[in-house]
């Protein structure tokens, strides 16, 4: 049975690992945290989906579309590292 809570951020604190066991659990629906009466936070499980989903390997694949011409391996600076010229600078 999902239900919500209202927490003080003290109280949040200190109960914070357990409050998130539970919202893991779906024990949970809704946590709000109070600061001086006034709701400063509302903390709420991931879709069901989402959590299934992140877990798999590769999810991320195809996300990141990177144009033919740019070369990840080439230099972005425009002058020498003291490096690349022997230097050593202490």
């Amino acid at each position: 049975m999902a239900r919500s809570r209202t927490l003080s951020v003290t109280e949040f604190k200190a109960k914070c690992l357990n409050i998130l066991d539970q919202i893991s659990r779906r024990e949970l629906e809704k946590v709000v945290i109070t600061k001086r009466g006034v709701a400063v936070g509302v903390l709420v499980p991931p879709p069901a989906q989402a959590a299934e989903v992140e877990q798999l390997p590769g999810y991320l694949q195809g996300s990141v579309i990177i144009p033919s011409e740019i070369d990840l391996t080439a230099p972005i600076a425009d002058e020498p590292f003291a490096a690349d010229q022997g230097e050593i600078h202490r």
